[in-house]
């Protein structure tokens, strides 16, 4: 059975800085594309990043050149370094793997973690 286990979201003014990590149990990462989802209350979940099994990232345009999403295939570990935080990064973040390439705005997960939630304030 595939999990999927978030840790490291928290509090933080804006302009500051966040990492989130993901580890997954019961598949190889190297394999699958992985990605970081956030939702908020009363809106749809939307995109924010994704690594493909080369290595390939696609990023939201709302994070791009703030957000750095890596993977280490031996650790079966996806992260999310977050800078530059603002008020708007507010959410639910919820790691998510799929078997198929795609990027972060074609992604299709399988698999969705639990989440951690992220709060920038002002």
């Amino acid at each position: 059975q595939v999990q999927l286990v978030e840790s490291g979201g928290g509090s933080v003014q804006a302009g500051g800085s966040l990492s989130l990590s993901c580890v997954v149990y019961g598949y190889s990462a190297s394999y699958a594309t992985m990605g970081w989802f956030r939702q908020v209350p009363g809106k749809e979940r939307e995109g924010v990043a994704a690594i493909d099994s080369d290595g390939a990232t696609s990023y939201a345009e709302s994070v791009k050149g703030r957000f750095t999403i890596s993977k280490d295939n031996a650790k079966n570990t996806l992260s999310l370094q977050m800078n530059s935080l603002k008020p708007e990064d507010t959410a639910l973040y919820f790691c998510a793997v799929t078997w198929r390439r795609a990027t972060i705005a074609t992604m299709s997960p399988q698999y969705w973690g639990q989440g951690t939630q992220v709060t920038v304030s002002s």
